[in-house]
């Protein structure tokens, strides 16, 4: 998942953290590039594989739900979802491989392939969408990157970086708004602008926390710009990155056998 994005959404990396972190050590760190500075957050909070455990609360006036799940990714070419609760959706799976994507229902014993066009709508009633949870694009490989300016979040001095597409990229936002924090390279917050430049939705991290040798933000929150008191909030409770997982893992026959 661009993991903001997130669940923010998720690139082709692999890159060892180490290696980029002397790199970064030997430059002034305001004189980085801006494609090296997305890299760098993008690297730190995904690499080769990702295995995590997400808690998401879906907040709307009167009432809220709980969804807790599962994500495993293989770069940005394979992802696999599960859900675990509520009992209503739990044991439901969705498989992205390459540009295909399915959705198996147990409750039907029914598979749907999901058409692309779908990516841009609401995941499970939340304020994902399908590409953020599926990692459909890239903020590295998707987008070109300038740094515009640099503003606190926080407490914490960040880079802020503009994001257009790329001509070839098939992506959902017409511009994004970034930050990346200096210390750290950790994505902080991002807005996200639809057609007319208009802001449609904002994605704020919070709560560093150790994950391993990996520090990332365990809570982020999406609002609508449209729709006042609606969020929704995800809480990593685990994370685990670079573990080897087999490309058997990522098909339809297991996406049916998940518990």
């Amino acid at each position: 998942m661009n993991y903001l994005f997130t669940i923010s959404k998720i690139t082709s990396f692999v890159f060892m953290i180490s290696f980029l972190a002397v790199g970064l050590k030997a430059q002034n760190i305001e004189e980085l590039n801006a494609t090296e500075i997305v890299k760098t957050a993008v690297n730190k909070t995904l690499g080769k594989t990702v295995s995590t455990t997400l808690t998401m609360n879906v907040v709307r006036p009167g009432w809220t739900k709980e969804i807790r799940l599962k994500i495993w990714t293989d770069e940005y070419v394979k992802a696999l979802i599960l859900i675990t609760y509520p009992a209503k959706e739990k044991g439901q799976t969705y498989l992205r491989r390459h540009d295909d994507l399915w959705n198996w229902l147990p409750n039907i014993q029914k598979t749907i392939k999901l058409s692309s066009t779908l990516m841009s709508q609401s995941w499970m009633g939340s304020d994902f969408t399908n590409e953020d949870l599926l990692n459909k694009s890239s903020f590295l490989n998707d987008y070109q990157h300038s740094i515009i300016s640099f503003e606190n979040i926080d407490d914490k001095r960040c880079f802020k970086l503009l994001l257009t597409p790329k001509t070839d990229a098939a992506v959902v936002w017409e511009m994004v708004y970034l930050w990346i924090s200096v210390e750290g390279f950790d994505q902080l917050k991002a807005e996200f602008f639809g057609e007319n430049m208009q802001l449609i939705r904002t994605m704020t991290a919070y709560d560093i926390k150790n994950f391993g040798a990996v520090s990332i933000p365990a809570r982020i929150v999406m609002e609508p710009a449209a729709k006042p008191n609606h969020k929704t909030i995800i809480t990593v409770n685990e994370f685990q990155n670079n573990l080897p997982i087999d490309d058997a893992f990522f098909t339809m026959q297991n996406m049916k056998n998940l518990k």
